[in-house]
């Protein structure tokens, strides 16, 4: 199960994921099965975390996958999870990135 920031309880859905996922990587180079391994990484997070897991916890846990795929997909995926609202957003999450601390 998944708790939402609204506090409602859904089950975890990988399609979901998947679905987030491909926005975050359209028209990127990305190796052939990353999506699928991402995918089956998520699932396998919720079901070791399990029996609830927040979407903090979810979106983090994608997030890191993302990064070490493939930068400009995961800025697309911070954007949306983190709820960016203007260019400083972004370049604080970059400068972020490009921090090895």
């Amino acid at each position: 199960m998944v708790r939402k920031r609204d506090g409602r309880v859904e089950p975890f859905s990988a399609e979901k994921v998947r679905a987030g996922v491909v926005k975050a990587i359209a028209d990127r180079d990305i190796p052939a099965g990353a999506l699928d391994a991402l995918v089956v990484q998520i699932e396998a997070y919720a079901d070791d975390h399990g029996p609830e897991v927040g979407t903090e916890e979810m979106g983090h846990q994608v997030l890191e996958a993302l990064r070490r795929i493939d930068e400009v997909a995961y800025l697309r995926f911070a954007s949306v999870y983190k709820e960016f609202v203007e260019a400083s957003d972004f370049e604080r999450e970059m400068a972020a990135m490009e921090d090895p601390g």
